[in-house]
């Protein structure tokens, strides 16, 4: 189960998920999400362990998506197909495919909260099998700053949230002990440009499985429409 436990977890660091907790203040009409046709962003993936950088672009397409009744709009991954992106609210979610590995599951989850206070929380359990084995996996969101300043990659970004989340995994309905899983997962979020910036360290040391990952994703530039 090595391989398919470790890209789970990596996948699941790089996006939030979804239980609505506690109510926070009226709703803002600032938006950190850009979906106009035609709009791109250019990113840069870096492994710290390997030194290995992956570049990529995600463009807005003109068309939208009806997944579990709701109208997603359509977004192009360079590098990995179709990935889909709806507001409703102050909610922001995302509709991506798991690894092949995984079965290619697809996933919903909300990855942003703007109308949020700080620390407040959100969560979402995943229960999915992985080579014979029921593994749920938990992702707790919190708001840990709202309205920041923030430069990445020499551009000045203000009115930025970040959101810190922690993960836990459970095989056979059973909790991994504490110590097996750690993570420091960070993410940045600017007004109309979206996601700016992903920090991911994932350490697993369970049953004879030890793997390590640590990313980095940072917006390059953007042309927003």
């Amino acid at each position: 189960m090595k391989k398919p436990l470790f890209a789970l977890l990596v996948i699941f660091a790089a996006i939030s998920s979804c239980k609505k907790s506690v109510v926070g203040p009226p709703v803002t009409t600032i938006k950190y999400m850009s979906y106009t046709s035609n709009s791109t962003w250019n990113y840069e993936l870096h492994d710290n362990l390997t030194s290995l950088t992956t570049s990529y672009i995600l463009t807005a397409t003109d068309g939208d998506t009806t997944i579990d009744k709701k109208s997603y709009h359509i977004f192009t991954h360079s590098n990995a197909g179709n990935e889909y992106y709806l507001l409703s609210g102050s909610d922001y979610y995302s509709f991506q495919n798991l690894p092949a590995t995984l079965s290619g599951a697809l996933f919903e989850n909300i990855y942003l909260k703007n109308n949020a206070a700080v620390n407040n929380t959100w969560s979402q359990s995943y229960n999915v099998t992985t080579s014979g084995v029921p593994l749920t996996i938990t992702i707790t969101n919190a708001i840990a700053e709202k309205s920041i300043s923030k430069t990445v990659s020499g551009i000045p970004y203000t009115d930025v949230i970040h959101i810190t989340s922690t993960l836990a995994v459970s095989a056979f309905g059973v909790p991994l002990p504490a110590g097996a899983v750690t993570a420091e997962i960070q993410n940045f979020y600017a007004p109309k440009f979206g996601l700016i910036e992903s920090d991911n360290k994932i350490n697993i040391n369970y049953s004879g499985l030890v793997s390590n990952t640590d990313q980095q994703t940072i917006l390059k530039s953007a042309d927003i429409k």
